[in-house]
């Protein structure tokens, strides 16, 4: 990535690691169940967010019984755990940003496990509101370079309604409003071009650059979080040399 290795980049690589210890199968199935429970029906054509977690679960090779079982445990056919959806704000590193976008069942072990966490790590959690305004909500599509030039992705993305495509080394970013998301993904598709990530996104507005002990530390401190059963999401603004990345 042009040298430099923003946390889009790690958080990629590192689902791709997830994926292969199928704890990524832990958080479709919660993303599932609830995203039929909010959206009031199982049905995916009428319940956008339901459709991406399927579609995203199936990318995993997740089981159609497995899916099923989760989409009936969220409109209330099957019992089931209750999830709350909760979003926790704090620092790391250098005054580094960081949202945690959570599904639990018990908001006090959640809130103790996720401040010891950062207090270990080199970091501390935060009041709410206290960095959400640095994040921007995106639609956020990464495409190879290799599947489609620039001039015809970019005429693809913003006739679909897309806000911006950025070069980032050897990929593709296009950001879009959250409600133009799926129109821009279902273009892109049609196009030909199966896009890296697809997703609804914090995106940071600004990057700081990490370097040396600093670095290595909000690398910890994010695996650390992210590897927490009841974290869905992270989401933070630094940005490090990929030799940094050991």
């Amino acid at each position: 990535m042009s040298g430099h290795s923003k946390w889009h980049t790690i958080k990629h690589k590192k689902g791709a690691l997830d994926a292969k210890r199928g704890k990524i199968f832990t958080k479709l199935i919660k993303e599932i169940t609830v995203a039929a429970r909010t959206g009031g029906t199982g049905d995916l054509d009428s319940n956008a967010r339901l459709r991406k977690a399927v579609t995203d679960a199936k990318a995993q090779n997740m089981p159609n019984d497995t899916i099923d079982r989760a989409i009936k445990r969220g409109t209330g056919e099957l019992e089931g755990v209750a999830y709350d959806e909760i979003t926790y704000e704090g620092y790391g590193p250098n005054g580094v940003a960081i949202m945690v976008e959570t599904m639990t069942d018990n908001r006090n072990r959640t809130v103790a496990e996720l401040r010891h966490i950062f207090s270990k790590n080199g970091g501390n959690l935060g009041e709410a509101g206290s960095v959400a305004w640095m994040f921007d909500k995106k639609g956020y599509i990464v495409v190879d370079k290799a599947a489609k030039s620039e001039e015809d992705l970019f005429d693809i993305a913003i006739e679909a309604g897309a806000d911006d495509m950025q070069d980032d080394g050897d990929a593709f970013e296009i950001l879009t409003a959250p409600e133009s998301f799926d129109a821009v993904h279902e273009a892109v598709k049609a196009a030909g071009v199966e896009p890296q990530a697809a997703e609804i996104s914090m995106i940071p507005q600004n990057y700081i650059k990490l370097e040396g002990e600093d670095a290595k530390t909000m690398l910890k401190l994010y695996d650390a979080i992210d590897d927490n059963d009841d974290v869905q999401k992270v989401y933070a603004n630094f940005d490090i040399d990929e030799s940094e990345m050991g």
